[in-house]
């Protein structure tokens, strides 16, 4: 078992995750959390013989917080970085919400020549925010919105916004409050620049280039009741888009799929690494 860190060409030190022995699965978390949002999956699938790392994307959790280089390339270079000075070769890469779109953006940038499979889950691409070239997106309201919450009391907002990440204001949902508290303690464990900026990487990035140039296997999962991402406009069209995609659509399932349901989407994990 070993917890780590990388420092980047830029100097920021990367903190990471790395468990377990077998073909390598490295996790890119959403925002605002950290590696430790993969912890369900990291134990299931260390458990069933694979190598796991996750890390923590810089001004998240416990990697250090810089003012500069919080947008969709920088992550996807210092996931670069990670992959290479840990030399691996045959990854599965699986991006949640904005890690998606580090996946995504890291084969568009870097290519697949370290990478055998991809799994995007409830992830942002091909694009969020509302245009005239994407008229099913969020209006740039829904993202002002959240940029708001971070600046003007970012510890309650942190309180609040589980409540549709996970489902909790669903019929017959389950409340967790574990649940709540870890989200909020990981969301600020971030650095405010940090969480500020990566609302407009995630939600304003256009990811349709990358999704078309993944070579690999992927696997697109999606919640038909995300209240974050909304599948309409994520899910179904990067299924689309990626040219040997994959896509399972989870009825009632929220953003937070891989916490509350993380038995489903742990065993629907196993069996694509497998196939």
């Amino acid at each position: 078992m070993l917890t780590d860190r990388i420092e980047t060409k830029d100097g920021t030190s990367i903190y990471f995750k790395d468990w377990g022995a077998g073909k390598p699965v490295v996790f890119s978390h959403g925002w605002p959390l950290s590696a430790d949002a993969w912890d369900a999956q990291m134990l299931f699938l260390g458990q069933h013989g694979y190598r796991v790392i996750a890390h923590d994307r810089r001004g998240h959790g416990r990697s250090s917080q810089p003012w500069e280089g919080n947008h969709m390339d920088q992550y996807a270079d210092d996931l670069a970085e990670l992959l290479e000075k840990l030399d691996l070769h045959d990854v599965t890469l699986i991006g949640h919400s904005t890690g998606g779109g580090e996946v995504a953006r890291y084969i568009g940038r870097h290519g697949s020549k370290r990478i055998a499979k991809a799994v995007l889950i409830g992830a942002v691409p091909p694009v969020m925010v509302q245009s005239e070239k994407n008229p099913g997106g969020l209006p740039l309201s829904v993202f002002d919105g959240l940029r708001e919450g971070v600046v003007n009391d970012r510890s309650q907002f942190f309180k609040d916004l589980p409540t549709p990440f996970y489902g909790f204001n669903k019929p017959g949902a389950k409340f967790s409050e574990g649940v709540r508290d870890s989200f909020w303690m990981q969301g600020m464990q971030m650095s405010i620049k940090g969480a500020y900026d990566c609302i407009k990487a995630f939600s304003e990035t256009d990811f349709t280039e990358d999704l078309k140039k993944i070579d690999v296997p992927t696997l697109v999962l999606h919640g038909d009741t995300d209240q974050i991402v909304p599948i309409a406009a994520a899910g179904l069209l990067s299924a689309k888009l990626v040219p040997n995609a994959t896509l399972k659509v989870y009825p009632g399932f929220s953003h937070g799929m891989c916490t509350v349901n993380a038995d489903v989407i742990n065993a629907d994990l196993l069996a694509f690494l497998k196939s």
